[in-house]
């Protein structure tokens, strides 16, 4: 992929001083966004937005992704965009999960939806219950008194089956029925006062961690 041009401008007004970047040429990004006033060049660079060579962790853990019954159309294409970074085999979509035919899912999936093979099951226990007579590993990402720490075992996947990342509804969660079937409950450890993260970054964090890690 090609480099793109950007610069650096700061605000000349002395009470202001906003530092922002604009595309290199666009005159319209020489006006503080923020005060009005004009601003001066700081810096020009290029952002190369190629990939670095960095590759899976031996093994190379196949993971695949299921989303039960995800309610934002947005998350769902946050969710393709990084099974794309991460190499995520397939996505699986289960309910009332929007598909990529959604208009708002192509907003944040940015392509990757042409790309990331997906299937649309309208009941996901019986999706899930045929991956695990399938051999697949059966990971849901919970936040419930089973879970254990994604982080706790280094050895992820002992079987060498394919481990299915599932993920589930923004407020009541995975389907019991599916949760009943999991191999694996795994959480992300929460420090803070919010007791869980967003579920495309809670995707996103096992989904690397399988990948290049584990």
């Amino acid at each position: 992929m090609s480099e793109v041009e950007f610069e650096t401008r700061q605000c000349l007004r002395e009470s202001c001083r906003l530092r922002y970047p604009v595309v290199t040429g666009d005159a319209e990004g020489w006006v503080c966004p923020r005060c009005g006033a004009p601003t001066e060049l700081a810096i020009v660079a290029s952002v190369s937005k190629n990939s670095p060579s960095i590759r899976p962790a031996n093994g190379q853990v196949v993971v695949e992704g299921f989303l039960d019954n995800i309610r934002s159309a947005y998350n769902v294409g946050a969710i393709f965009r990084t099974a794309d970074g991460a190499g995520v085999r397939h996505l699986h979509l289960a309910g009332i999960t929007p598909t990529p035919l959604h208009p708002k899912v192509p907003k944040t999936a940015l392509g990757s939806e042409k790309v990331i093979p997906w299937t649309h099951h309208r009941n996901g226990l019986d999706a899930v219950s045929s991956m695990r007579k399938r051999g697949f590993e059966l990971w849901a990402l919970e936040n419930s008194q089973d879970a254990r720490s994604l982080f706790e075992s280094r050895k992820i996947n002992n079987s060498g089956n394919p481990i299915v990342l599932i993920v589930g509804n923004e407020l009541s969660g995975i389907d019991q029925g599916i949760l009943d079937l999991c191999h694996r409950i795994i959480a992300l450890p929460m420090v803070g006062s919010k007791g869980s993260l967003n579920v495309e970054v809670t995707f996103g964090v096992a989904a690397y961690y399988l990948r290049f890690v584990s």
